[in-house]
């Protein structure tokens, strides 16, 4: 019996993937959480086999759980469940442990599927955003991105990560305790020194820096 927790935010959500999950006679939902905070305090003691988590929760981000969990519990696999394929997201939460990523349109017999595969050992992803890491690890990569990223500042640096991870303007502010004002013009200092007009294209340069 594979035992699985749900993290969503929106109720409706939240009983639809249990009411989904109580179909399977291979699957046993075990817990569920409104919040990222709750998830963090519970899961640890009574671990399932699988996390179902949204991406975009109130509070801390899906994302940002997923991190500290997978630094208590490494073997936890974790499926983000989110309406968003943008790159930033789609590579923040694999860097931060997720073991699959699906969009939450995505039909209920592909989550199924995603859970079994996962327990298997394998990286389920939406068609569309296993095309969008294909294509990340088939563009060309900068020439010389540690050069450039060295000629940041430590705070730089460090905003510039929390960028990778897909924060939003307003959560590196308050991670950092700055204003977002702030934020914006440490974010155009960086984009000028590394020579990109995007989150997208710094991403990819900071991405660049942690290939082996």
């Amino acid at each position: 019996m594979t035992e699985i927790a749900i993290v969503e935010d929106d109720p409706l959500v939240r009983q639809d993937l249990a009411n989904l999950l109580a179909t399977q006679k291979d699957f046993r939902c075990t817990a569920s959480f409104a919040s990222a905070e709750e998830a963090l305090r519970a899961i640890p003691e009574k671990p399932p086999h699988v996390v179902l988590m949204d991406i975009n929760l109130t509070g801390m981000t899906g994302i940002e759980c997923t991190r500290l969990l997978k630094e208590r519990l490494p073997d936890l696999q974790i499926i983000m469940l989110t309406i968003f394929d943008d790159s930033e997201r789609v590579f923040a939460a694999l860097r931060a442990g997720a073991s699959g990523y699906l969009v939450k349109r995505s039909a209920p017999n592909e989550l199924i599927a995603a859970i079994q595969q996962v327990v298997e050992g394998g990286s389920p992803m939406s068609p569309h955003i296993a095309r969008r890491v294909v294509e990340f690890f088939n563009a060309p990569r900068p020439e010389q991105p540690t050069k450039e990223l060295d000629n940041l500042t430590d705070r730089e640096g460090e905003l510039l990560a929390l960028l990778a991870r897909g924060k939003h303007y307003k959560e590196i502010a308050d991670h950092l305790g700055i204003s977002t004002d702030t934020v914006r013009s440490h974010i155009r200092r960086i984009y000028r020194k590394l020579q990109v007009h995007s989150r997208t294209e710094a991403t990819i340069k900071f991405l660049g820096r942690q290939q082996p």
